[in-house]
Parts: C-alpha cells; structure tokens; sequence
C-alpha cells in the first residue's frame, strides 16, 4: 500500500527536480558569462591609461567606453548565429558554444600587451576580445532566456526567467566582490599596473568549469518536440530568417520593449560607478561599495517581481517601469550627482533599481512568450541584440559624450525618452503570461479549460 502511495508522486518529484537542475544550471553558466561581459566595465577605471596614454581621465574612459559599445555591435550577428544554432541543433549546444568563446575572449584580455609594451597592438587585442565577447553574448541572451522559460512550469514563467537577471547581477557582483577585495589589498598603482589583469584569468578559468556543467543540462521539452514534428506545420527551416520574417511584428515588439529597459539597465549598472566618481566626486572604493550593494538588493528583488508577473501578469510591472523610468531618471539621477556620502548615493541607487527591477524580471518570459518554439531563440535573440547594440551598448558613450561636452544632464532627457518609447509599447502589446511555449502545453490548457478561446489561441501560437 505504501509502495503505492509513493508512485504516483514520483514523477512529479523528479520533474521538479528537473526544473530545478536547468534553472540552476542555466544561471550559473549565465552568471560566469556575464560576469566575464561586465568586469570590463568594472575594471576599466584601472586599465584604461595602460591602452590609451594621455592626461585627460574623461578621454581614456571614452576610449575604453568605445571599445564596450563596439562589443555590442556583434551581438547582432551572435544573436543571428547562435540562436539560429539553438533554435537548429538546440538550446544545450548554443549555451555550451557561448561560454566557450568568452572563455577565449578573457584570455585574450588578461595577456593583451599595454601601450608601452607594443603600442596600439594591446588596444586591438582588446577591442578583438570584445567583438568575441559580442559575439558570445549575443546569443547567450537569447539562449538562457530561451532555456529558461521554457524549462519552467507554466504558471512559473516568470519566476524561472527571473533568474536569467538574478544570474546576470551575480556575475557584476562577483566582479565587483572582487574588485573590492583587490582595492583593499593592492594599492591603486598595483591594480593599474597588473592587478587588473587577474578578474580576466578567474573569467577564463570559471568558463571551463561551466563548459562541463552546460554539457550535462538537458534539453527542453519544447524543443524536443519539435524537433520531432520538425516540418510537420511550417515549410520555412527553424531559425531561420525566412521563419522570423514571418513573426516580423513580435520582432518589432522585442526591439521597442527593449529600448527603455537595456537604456536603463546599462545607465544605473555598469555605468552608475563612473558617474559617482566622474560627477558626484565619490572615492573610488565608495562609489563600487554603493554599486555592489545596490545590485545584491536588486538581485533579491527579481524572483518576487516574476512571482507578481505570474499572479497579475507581465503588462502591470512593465508599465509601472516605463511611467517610473521616464519621470523618475532626471531627479534620481541629479540627486545622484550631488551625493556626498555612501547612504545617499545607496539610496538613490536603489530607488532606481526598483523602478528597473519591473523590466528586468520578466522580459526574458516576454520576448520568449512572443515567439513559437521552431523560431524562438533566433527572434529573441536578433531583435534584442540589435536593440542593445543601438542603445544599451552605447548607453555609456552618450552619457560620457554629453560629459564631455558639458551637457551631462541632456543624458537624463535621453534615458526618459528611450523609457517614454518603450512605454507606448507596454500600452498597446498583448499581455503574453497565458502564451502556451509547445503544442502539448497548449492542449493540457485546452483539457483544463475545456477547449477555451484561449487556449487555442495559445495553440496557434505554439504553432
């Protein structure tokens, strides 16, 4: 009899534990991968006099600043690549194929040579290893929030994509800890010398061992599907063009979305230390604790607010986002420029990180929600890719280019225009929580409910 009471569960045990392992091991390789992206960020302060000689701090941070944006303007092209692999020969061999490359592109960031060593060489090998890391990163968005989602539970969505920001803000946190760790042990002429190096060798080294845990996640059930029904309902090849074309509105969807959170993302990230250094005229060592604090607490936030999305649906967070970004960037981000302490900036910090936090808990679960399986990747990945490169990757040269200019504040009306078009968008698309991701989640819908409208609906769409 009790042999009998336990069977029944088991399976539900075991997929659940199955759940578990690919939201665990989808996020820690995402973290490694992102980690190795923003450490440049982070650490670009220190090395940039070592690539760029002169005595402007401004004109080295825009160099360096160059260099990030142009890592951006592969990521189209990697999104074009690697999600046509994932979307072709699935999401497990996409995600092992990126954080190979980024393994790559670390090493070749820790042994580039500096100006004094062999001239520009050094600044080419750098701007060669983010054109890589591009490439990497390209479809390493598109693969993870892919994954992600469609490895959840249905009315999980949400929360399982939550993680691909909780993983992304781990991998600038572990940068950051270290960072904060080697400004309390090596003097400032140490880390400008070679300190700055040793992030990149730990990136190069936590790659290889997500190598071997991304070989060992298994594949989604969406994907397997189709790849059994391949050609069963649509005569164009999966991940192709020619199949994105024919969902061209979701890509235009993917694009506009985009614009406000990635502009926002990258202004309150990678470039808030620059900004509490370059304009409020915080230490170094503070304006990096205020950032690692305020990402951690932001980190907490994400899975609560992919909970809320999977109760009341993604549309709500996303608009409170967009009304708050656009109204709110000008006075939290001149109020950021007179900080004078760590609690003020920290709370500033925070506030805006809260605001953020309604897109970047969810629009993995969005873009992917849009698509069906036989394309999803590719048209999460393209649009998204080319949305950052015009706007995300460049969010830190505009502002620094306003800087220079002596203009700084035309950035805060730049960040509230990219959030006021993203708004709009919010507003008038479909709220995408109910989307069914496969034919048969779609018909145990339609059992569920009794063969519903929406629930075929959702079957079209899997579709």
């Amino acid at each position: 009899m009790s042999s009998s009471a336990v069977t029944p569960e088991s399976p539900e045990r075991e997929e659940r534990a199955g759940r578990r392992l690919a939201l665990i091991g989808g996020s820690l390789g995402n973290l490694v991968e992102w980690y190795d992206w923003f450490v440049y960020a982070s650490f670009a302060i220190y090395f940039a006099d070592s690539f760029f000689p002169g005595d402007n701090p401004t004109t080295q941070l825009l160099n360096t600043a160059g260099i990030f944006a142009v890592g951006f303007l592969m990521r189209p092209v990697g999104g074009w690549i690697l999600g046509r692999a994932a979307d072709r020969h699935g999401r497990k061999s996409a995600l092992t194929l990126t954080v190979t490359m980024m393994s790559v592109a670390a090493l070749m960031i820790a042994v580039a040579p500096t100006y004094g060593q062999a001239g520009y060489f050094g600044a080419l090998v750098l701007l060669l290893a983010r054109l890589l890391q591009g490439l990497s990163i390209g479809g390493e968005y598109a693969a993870s929030a892919t994954y992600l989602t469609e490895a959840s539970a249905r009315d999980r969505r949400g929360l399982g994509s939550s993680f691909q920001y909780v993983s992304m803000t781990c991998g600038q946190l572990l940068g950051l800890g270290i960072l904060i760790t080697m400004q309390h042990t090596l003097t400032a002429a140490q880390l400008s010398s070679w300190g700055w190096r040793i992030p990149f060798v730990l990136g190069a080294l936590f790659a290889v061992v997500v190598f071997w845990l991304r070989r060992r996640l298994q594949e989604t059930d969406a994907f397997k599907e189709e790849s059994a029904e391949d050609g069963a309902h649509d005569s164009s090849p999966r991940g192709s063009l020619k199949a994105l074309w024919q969902h061209r509105r979701q890509a235009g969807l993917v694009m506009a979305l985009t614009l406000g959170g990635t502009v926002a993302y990258y202004t309150y990230t990678t470039y808030l230390t620059k900004y509490l250094v370059g304009s409020a005229g915080l230490p170094k060592t503070t304006a990096t604790l205020v950032s690692f604090t305020a990402l951690a607490l932001f980190a907490v936030l994400q899975p609560f607010a992919g909970m809320l999305s999977d109760r009341s649906g993604r549309r709500p967070l996303l608009i409170t986002f967009a009304v708050g970004c656009t109204l709110g960037t000008y006075p939290i981000m001149t109020a950021l420029g007179s900080a004078d302490s760590y609690w003020s900036a920290l709370g500033l910090s925070l506030l805006a990180l809260v605001i953020v936090t309604g897109y970047t808990s969810i629009n993995a679960a969005v873009k992917a929600e849009l698509f069906p399986t036989r394309v999803r990747a590719l048209g999460v990945a393209l649009p998204y890719a080319i949305a950052n490169a015009l706007f995300g990757g460049t969010a830190e040269y505009v502002a620094l280019w306003f800087k220079s200019g002596g203009h700084e504040k035309m950035f805060f009306w730049y960040v509230s225009g990219c959030a006021l078009v993203s708004l709009v968008t919010y507003v008038l698309m479909p709220d995408t929580r109910d989307a069914a991701l496969s034919r048969a989640e779609a018909a145990g819908a339609g059992t569920a409910e009794g063969g519903s409208a929406s629930a075929k609906a959702g079957a079209g769409a899997a579709r």
